[in-house]
């Protein structure tokens, strides 16, 4: 009898990636179940139901968000899910090791899959497949219109935190001690590589048990070309925890933000939230299961700055 798999398509992702790709036949034609998310079902509600229905495996076709969304369900209902890169990034996924110039090629996981963990970020209720954002990031997600030109939302927000004059309302520690109102805060689910510019973001394991921690202090005197100035420090900090003028590197199974103020602006893999404040995220290592491919371009081996590339099979 086969598995009952249910795939939660968000058919606005990546400019309409599951239509060009032809994903909905594909998967059907495998055996699974495709719906789509819409105005009136968002992918939450749908991964819910399917799950309330019985279904064994979760799928998911869409970006980022998307994927996150199901995940959480996924996690919270110990099922596995089944990644399709199908947004404009996909930053899980390419940190997977799957092919995201052809995500049709994730669905060959419906016949032979390798079932596997990775771990999750939690902070309170909700879960991160990637990161939570503070700061500058988090409060372009609040402006009006940021899901139809993020490029000029980011630009209208920017000014004021290069120019130091804007920062995120708490604190947080740092194994540098307590950071008072930072510009900026990023905790990821496992720590992303910052040593060289060609892999700058990538994700080279995803089993750390471990979060990343970045934090960019609050200038007294801004430079010039503050962001050029900020990516020199964090290319400086090949180790966690390394000193820096402007930024602070670390990982740590947990990072908490506190302060005066009775809640926060977050953005948990995109999304946009208010948090109460203490603020504090948690490794939940294993957290949730995934059906992978067999075959999976893989990532390259973290590279050692002055050192050959290496590669590795994932």
């Amino acid at each position: 009898m086969r598995t009952r798999v249910v795939v939660v398509a968000n058919p606005r992702s990546g400019g309409g990636k599951t239509a060009r790709f032809g994903l909905i036949d594909q998967a059907e034609s495998m055996g699974a179940q495709v719906w789509s998310t819409s105005a009136e079902h968002d992918a939450t509600s749908l991964a819910s139901l399917a799950v309330q229905e019985g279904a064994e495996v979760l799928g998911v076709a869409g970006g980022d968000g998307t994927v996150s969304a199901v995940a959480a369900v996924a996690a919270a209902a110990d099922r596995p899910l089944l990644v399709v890169p199908a947004g404009t990034r996909n930053h899980f996924a390419r940190d997977l090791g799957l092919d995201i110039r052809n995500p049709v090629s994730s669905l060959s996981a419906l016949i032979d899959g390798v079932p596997t963990r990775v771990d999750l970020g939690s902070i309170g209720p909700h879960v991160f497949i990637n990161n939570v954002s503070f700061g500058l990031y988090a409060d372009a997600l609040l402006e009006p219109g940021y899901r139809e030109d993020k490029a000029r939302t980011l630009a209208s927000v920017a000014p004021d935190y290069l120019a130091g004059r804007q920062c995120v309302e708490a604190d947080v520690d740092t194994p540098q001690g307590t950071v008072r109102l930072p510009q900026v805060v990023l905790v990821s689910n496992n720590p992303y590589h910052i040593a060289t510019p060609r892999n700058l973001g990538r994700r080279f394991t995803l089993t750390s048990g471990l979060l990343g921690g970045i934090v960019l202090k609050r200038p007294t005197d801004p430079p010039p070309d503050l962001l050029r100035h900020l990516r020199g420090e964090l290319r400086r900090q090949p180790d966690p925890g390394t000193p820096g003028d402007a930024a602070i590197t670390w990982t740590a199974a947990s990072i908490t933000l506190h302060g005066w103020g009775r809640q926060l602006h977050a953005g948990i893999d995109g999304e946009s939230v208010t948090l109460p404040l203490p603020v504090t995220c948690e490794a939940r290592p294993g957290g949730l299961q995934l059906l992978l491919p067999k075959d999976r371009p893989g990532i390259p081996r973290e590279p050692v700055p002055g050192l050959p590339r290496l590669l590795r099979e994932h």
